[in-house]
């Protein structure tokens, strides 16, 4: 609740922070457009068109740029965060980070006063997403090595509506085009007298504006009892005005595809979409390790509950954001500690690296196969023993040879996928975005699941 009225209160200021370095909303009437989405009751998100994460991402990348006392270090990935734990003593600060150069391919030691963690989620760790390749959990991750708390890691957010198409990957149909009057249905393939059905009538009063977890669940459920690989989504029966006015991306990328969505439904699958656990942090975006803060995706805030509203998530990353360098600008400044430079010089480089690119793909598979939309006890047991098999593998791998991305994506990845399920093993109930078949019902206490290092 803290967290909501947080959000809420801070929400005006940063979007109007956000005008002010040049995001321009869409506009109607002289007013900013709000638009409703999936779970909503009121129209209450401002946007740009089709792609608001997109237009604020390219003002922001430009303002950077712009900064002359911001140091932008690419093609860098984080590895691990480096704190003040002992043989004797757990961590409680965080004083840097070693970071691996790709470019020369090597290893970097930041020291810094402050580190924040903004690496997002880790759909990757699912065969099916709507997520960058990048969304691999490094944050999550590395914070969990270092001694932080994860959070309802189990509650794993499936966008019902990712395009399904052999040439386009990872595309997401965004929930406005359920929100502004889409509908979902069955396909040619489910049979003659099936074709063209609304299905939502079925499984909740809310129809196609139901919350994502249930209308992923209602097209997973769909697909499974006809047997076809997708469902469609239609709003061809607004005008072509319409859809050009507030989806001109997602129209020009079906038609790129020969999808005219102006005169034909959008095929469309479940996909992993947002990990609404992470690091646990406070209202200022606060670890559990002093100078360590985290933002966004990797965090677990309290807001997103077992179950995020669509759109919450950007607002969330502005208004802690803010409040996190609010925090940082009043500390005093310090001279950052002197660390011990990365030591690799008794490993070698890898001669398999095909290994990396198994387990990568076996784990994506366990993963969306028994830790997906539905589960079960026994799913969740076979998918944490090949995740030890895996960790088992993993952590020989990353002893004995040079780091790389692949292997440091993976190794994050299966870090991710034991706090999932073990979360998830915890959790003996079906709330949210965790449905359980071995336990259906929904308890009367609401409590966050907290996995401690």
């Amino acid at each position: 609740m803290k967290a909501t009225e947080f959000t809420v209160e801070n929400a005006p200021e940063s979007i109007a922070w956000l005008q002010s370095l040049g995001v321009e909303f869409t506009q109607e009437n002289g007013h900013v457009h709000l638009t409703r989405e999936g779970g909503h009751s009121e129209r209450r998100i401002v946007h740009v068109t089709d792609a608001t994460g997109a237009a604020v991402q390219q003002v922001l990348v430009q303002r950077i740029k712009e900064t002359p006392n911001v140091t932008v270090f690419e093609q860098h990935m984080l590895i691990d965060l480096i704190t003040n734990k002992t043989n004797t003593h757990k961590a409680s600060k965080c004083l840097g980070a070693y970071v691996l150069d790709q470019t020369k391919d090597e290893v970097v030691t930041f020291s810094a006063q402050h580190t924040i963690l903004a690496t997002g989620g880790a759909g990757k760790v699912y065969l099916f997403t709507t997520n960058p390749d990048t969304a691999t959990g490094d944050g999550i991750a590395a914070a969990w090595r270092a001694g932080c708390r994860v959070a309802n890691m189990e509650f794993i957010q499936f966008h019902p509506t990712c395009l399904y198409h052999p040439h386009a990957k990872s595309f997401l149909i965004t929930e406005a085009v359920r929100g502004e009057g889409g509908h979902l249905l069955l396909p040619d393939s489910a049979g003659p007298e099936l074709a063209g059905k609304r299905f939502m009538t079925q499984h909740d009063a809310r129809l196609e504006l139901a919350p994502r977890d249930v209308v992923a669940r209602a097209i997973d459920f769909e697909m499974k009892k006809h047997g076809v690989d997708y469902v469609h989504l239609d709003i061809s029966h607004k005008s072509p005005e319409f859809l050009q006015e507030h989806f001109p991306n997602i129209k020009a990328k079906c038609l790129e595809l020969g999808i005219d969505i102006t005169k034909e439904p959008i095929p469309v699958v479940p996909a992993a979409h947002y990990t609404c656990g992470g690091v646990m942090t406070d209202l200022d975006g606060q670890t559990d390790l002093t100078g360590l803060f985290a933002i966004g995706e990797t965090t677990y805030t309290g807001l997103h509950g077992a179950n995020r509203l669509a759109s919450n998530s950007l607002v969330e990353c502005m208004v802690f954001a803010n409040a996190a360098a609010k925090v940082i600008q009043a500390m005093p400044h310090t001279q950052p500690a002197a660390l011990k430079a990365w030591d690799d010089s008794q490993v070698t480089d890898a001669d398999e690296l095909v290994v990396i690119s198994h387990n990568w793909a076996e784990l994506r598979r366990f993963m969306w196969d028994y830790v997906g939309i539905v589960r079960t006890t026994k799913r969740l047991d076979r998918a944490a023993h090949r995740v030890d098999l895996l960790n088992a593998e993993i952590a020989e791998f990353y002893a004995q040879f040079h780091v790389t991305r692949d292997l440091l994506e993976l190794r994050n990845l299966v870090q991710v996928a034991d706090l999932i399920i073990q979360s998830a093993k915890q959790r003996h109930e079906s709330r949210g975005l965790h449905f359980s078949r071995d336990y259906p019902q929904m308890l009367h206490d609401a409590k966050p699941t907290i996995l401690q290092p």
